[in-house]
């Protein structure tokens, strides 16, 4: 194990030279732990942004198809057509696009970078005891002529900010001194772990407004994580804690702003369409098309004479009977 640990931390040397440097860059510019870590955890979100937004619109897209899973679900039921039924929920993954496994990228992509700056913190608070039972400090990784270094030093290794040493962890509480003093490390992880289930809630309720049934992974993922990140919560440095509450924070933000725009509304387009107005002008369509044809019964007669051919379907019309009496009395006219 420790074998396997050495050689993923010597791939990972580069990286972690790479993320000190930058976080103390930024301690230069403003020297606060805190602020330096606020920092570096926008330029990391930054970059992870689109891979937010491309997540957030797989978990809306699965939502939006789950009437279609439910059908295939009641169409092939029981274990002898579970291959069955498989294959058709992938054909129509394919068919719209979804990677049902989409929603699971940031937390995929929230792993290597809360192991980076575990292993960054944890160089940062290096300590080494002498024979001679002298503690000093040697931090790893950050440059040894920044601010940051000589600062780590004077302070024997300690990450002091607002009165606590974010490179401790909530246990021990010991290693704080008193209770008291432990108290803002558990208040990390409560406000760490309420945004995080505050952010996959987030997401839930937007289904619920929409009218969207949420699948049941989702909800289980709602539950479960943020158990499961308050126990890793309680064994990393505040340090770590701290930036996974800017992060999340941040994804709360871009969210909002996803579902506020429609970014995040898949059929957005459709729905654009059909509120296009009867008299616009369509792209791709001839301008004779959308033009009304005149009515016949509107059209003004002309002066071209009136054609005496008429229908073989059209019987000609009977002559109207006159009354007997009126033919005698012209007979006797002509007689006279």
């Amino acid at each position: 194990m420790h074998n396997l640990t050495h050689f993923i931390g010597g791939i990972f040397q580069p990286i972690f030279h790479a993320v000190a440097w930058l976080l103390a860059f930024l301690y230069g510019l403003i020297p606060n732990y805190a602020i330096a870590i606020a920092l570096l955890t926008i330029i990391i979100m930054g970059l992870l942004t689109p891979f937010t937004v491309k997540s957030t619109r797989s978990m809306i897209s699965m939502q939006r198809l789950q009437p279609e899973i439910k059908k295939l679900q009641q169409k092939y039921k029981g274990p002898e057509n579970r291959q069955m039924l498989n294959d058709e929920m992938m054909k129509l993954y394919r068919e719209e696009g979804v990677n049902p496994l989409g929603g699971c990228l940031p937390v995929l992509l929230q792993a290597p970078f809360l192991f980076i700056l575990y292993s960054v913190i944890k160089g940062l608070a290096r300590t080494v005891t002498s024979k001679a039972g002298v503690i000093t400090s040697q931090p790893r990784y950050i440059p040894h002529s920044s601010k940051m270094y000589e600062n780590l030093v004077h302070s024997g290794g300690h990450i002091n900010v607002w009165g606590m040493d974010l490179s401790l962890r909530p246990f021990p509480i010991g290693a704080h001194g008193s209770t008291l003093a432990a108290i803002p490390f558990f208040i990390f992880v409560a406000v760490a772990v309420g945004m995080q289930y505050f952010q996959m809630a987030q997401m839930n309720n937007l289904s619920r407004k929409r009218g969207q049934p949420m699948p049941s992974q989702q909800l289980m993922m709602q539950r479960v994580l943020p158990i499961v990140f308050a126990y890793f919560y309680l064994v990393i440095p505040a340090a770590v804690v701290l930036y996974m509450i800017i992060s999340t924070g941040i994804r709360i933000i871009t969210q909002d702003i996803m579902f506020r725009t429609g970014v995040s509304n898949p059929n957005k387009n459709a729905e654009q369409e059909r509120e296009i107005p009867a008299g616009e002008p369509i792209e791709g369509v001839s301008e004779v098309v959308d033009k009304p044809k005149a009515k016949p019964s509107t059209l003004k007669p002309t002066n071209q004479p009136r054609s005496n051919s008429r229908s073989k379907s059209q019987p000609r019309p009977a002559p109207k009977p006159q009354s007997q009496p009126r033919s005698k009395a012209k007979r006797k006219r002509k007689a006279r």
